[in-house]
């Protein structure tokens, strides 16, 4: 009986042990960006059409140029901000929140992680990383100004956020 209950303990030590990732600490150039045209090379309107199509938006830049814009990233993901959920340090912070957000906000209960765009021949799609200040984002986009392994873009709503974020040296947590 003591050998089942032994070999039962070893199996779940293993198992819980090889379910925890290693982690690794690397610091990093990261910006802030936006689905807007400056932050994402588009405009509305083709001049094929004198611009009177203007609630089509069509990419101004690089290869893609002229090509429909959808807004959607590298991995063909829609991009998202991160959101620590209901049972965060936020909540410990302003507990009084709670029944709001339970109330008016109840998609916002579980986490969500947020859109880095990297370059993928460093950290590949899907690589989980924390960065301070951000949050908990997958990697799930590649931009053409982002070249070698430290170097990220992180995703924002709005185009004032991600100026406000600008150009930081923050210390990535990396989920291996």
């Amino acid at each position: 009986m003591k050998l089942k209950q032994i070999a039962a303990i070893a199996v779940l030590a293993l198992f819980v042990a090889g379910c925890a990732g290693q982690k690794r600490v690397v610091t990093m150039e990261t910006t802030g960006y936006c689905g807007c045209g400056k932050c994402c090379s588009w405009e509305r309107g083709s001049w094929k059409y004198l611009k009177l199509n203007f609630w089509h938006r069509y990419v101004n830049a690089g290869k893609d140029k002229g090509r429909t814009y959808t807004g959607h990233t590298a991995s063909g993901t829609k991009p998202g901000v991160p959101h620590p959920g209901l049972f965060s340090w936020d909540s410990v912070k302003h507990p009084w929140m709670i029944p709001v957000r339970i109330v008016f906000f109840p998609w916002l209960l579980l986490p969500q992680d947020g859109t880095i765009a990297a370059d993928t021949r460093y950290h590949s799609f899907g690589t989980r990383m924390y960065v301070p200040g951000w949050g908990w984002g997958v990697v799930e986009d590649r931009g053409g100004a982002i070249k070698g392994p430290n170097r990220l873009d992180l995703y924002y709503r709005f185009h004032g956020q991600a100026l406000k974020w600008g150009r930081r040296n923050v210390d990535v947590t990396i989920d291996d």
